[in-house]
């Protein structure tokens, strides 16, 4: 076959080629232009209307399929433009349409990038102002945090989100749903908690031997246990852990909503202090996926000049990648003391569109005793989509399959790397079930107190 019956095959049945992605030129006037954005949501609407693979991955392709198919021509052309933003609403970003099923991603000519076409629209949204309250409110994690966390407040705080009248009062004037799981926020954080122990690094090849625990907002405030689980287990194996001195919450839920803004000034208050670690000879770790994920992909692809992003980028792991490559140096410990029996893994997306495979349940199945049930499926919560008053519904629909694969494994544990996602996932099954880390449960295997 010659070279222009490939491009006509390619063109046809989609990329042959290992998918690429292009930085995102947010900064471009043309990137917010109304008339640019609308000429481009309607060239992919197109698109995705003749191929409708993604139609069960989210609600964003289905109500893009529904106002196409209920129009009157049944084509995209008589779908008013103003119901795009309907589409662009659904999508939370998870990127697993450009991963796992669309055949047009670049470098296929039609360069069909979903998720930062959406992201795109959000950004023209958030600046035209038209951004809703609750979601700046939402996604201003450090601050909701701060106040969350003073003593007296974290009480309060915590008390009213488990009242059924303060939820509905919560419902009526934000927007938040009343059935939403909300996290709880602790006084005692992680950071004022953790004591680190006085470790020699011990480098692999791939690995320095000392890690900066990226904490993140929720591993602080939220789930201090988290975060403290993680880093025991860290220092069981040799590494030595030091917390970032002036962490601030890395992006993601701004990005969410398209405050690239936000996102910039954010990255301009971890970068710089992270890479100065990266010089000193350490890597990085974060216990949530959405949180490495940003600092692997979002930010370098927002600030592809940035060299100090690029060396985050470069020094940032996911936890059990960080500790494969360690055993892979022969510098893990599997003297593990407990078996776990049965795990029902949730993965989620941002765990999954990293392609670094399944790196939770190849450590975890090194423990004897264990076999785990894995589950490659969106659990719908994504962020704060999932406690929204007008997505919640749209949410547990997402999660059902996901919970159903859960109950039918009849296992002795349940798990996400999200722990975001696990709780959304345990509202679902029902009290008395609760997600367990998979921190908690690499401690429980080695028998650390």
């Amino acid at each position: 076959m010659d070279k222009d019956a490939e491009k006509t095959v390619a063109s046809r049945e989609g990329n042959l080629e290992a998918p690429i992605r292009h930085p995102i030129a947010w900064r471009d006037p043309q990137f917010t232009d109304p008339a640019a954005l609308d000429a481009e949501l309607t060239r992919v609407f197109e698109i995705c209307h003749g191929c409708r693979r993604c139609f069960n991955l989210c609600q964003a392709f289905p109500t893009l399929f529904d106002l196409i198919d209920n129009s009157a021509e049944m084509e995209l052309e008589s779908v008013d433009r103003a119901e795009y933003a309907k589409v662009v609403d659904q999508c939370y970003l998870c990127d697993m349409c450009y991963m796992t099923k669309c055949p047009y991603v670049p470098p296929h000519p039609w360069n069909v990038d979903f998720p930062h076409l959406m992201l795109r629209a959000k950004a023209a949204k958030f600046r035209a102002g038209k951004t809703r309250i609750r979601d700046r409110v939402l996604t201003s994690t450090d601050a909701v945090a701060r106040l969350a966390g003073i003593p007296v407040v974290t009480q309060a705080v915590n008390a009213a989100n488990r009242n059924r009248a303060a939820r509905a009062l919560l419902q009526t004037a934000l927007g938040v749903d009343a059935r939403a799981r909300l996290p709880d926020y602790h006084s005692r954080t992680f950071r004022k908690s953790w004591r680190s122990a006085a470790l020699t690094p011990a480098p692999t090849p791939e690995t320095k031997g000392q890690v900066v625990v990226f904490a993140t907002c929720y591993g602080n405030y939220n789930e201090p246990e988290l975060a403290a689980d993680l880093a025991r287990v860290l220092e069981h194996n040799g590494i030595a852990v030091r917390l970032y001195g002036s962490e601030r919450c890395c992006g993601m839920p701004k990005l969410e909503v398209g405050d690239l803004d936000g996102v910039a000034a954010l990255k301009e208050a971890n970068i710089p202090g992270l890479a100065a670690l990266v010089d000193e000879g350490y890597d990085i770790v974060a216990p949530v996926p959405s949180c490495v994920l940003m600092f692997k992909q979002e930010l370098p692809l927002l600030f592809p000049e940035d060299e100090a992003v690029a060396k985050v980028r470069k020094a940032m792991f996911d936890p059990f990648e960080y500790l494969l490559l360690r055993h892979k140096a022969g510098r893990m410990r599997t003297d593990f003391r407990n078996p776990l029996g049965k795990i029902a893994y949730h993965v989620p997306c941002h765990q999954r569109v990293q392609n670094i495979g399944l790196k939770t349940r190849d450590l975890l199945l090194m423990v004897p005793g264990t076999t785990i049930e894995v589950i490659e499926r969106c659990s719908g919560h994504d962020g704060t989509y999932g406690v929204k008053t007008e997505f919640y519904e749209d949410a547990v629909k997402i999660g059902r399959p996901v919970v159903g694969r859960i109950q039918s494994a009849a296992a002795d544990h349940f798990m996400s790397d999200c722990p975001i996602a696990g709780h959304h996932l345990a509202q679902g099954l029902g009290a008395p079930a609760a997600p367990v880390s998979r921190y908690a449960l690499l401690r429980r295997a080695y028998g650390i107190d």
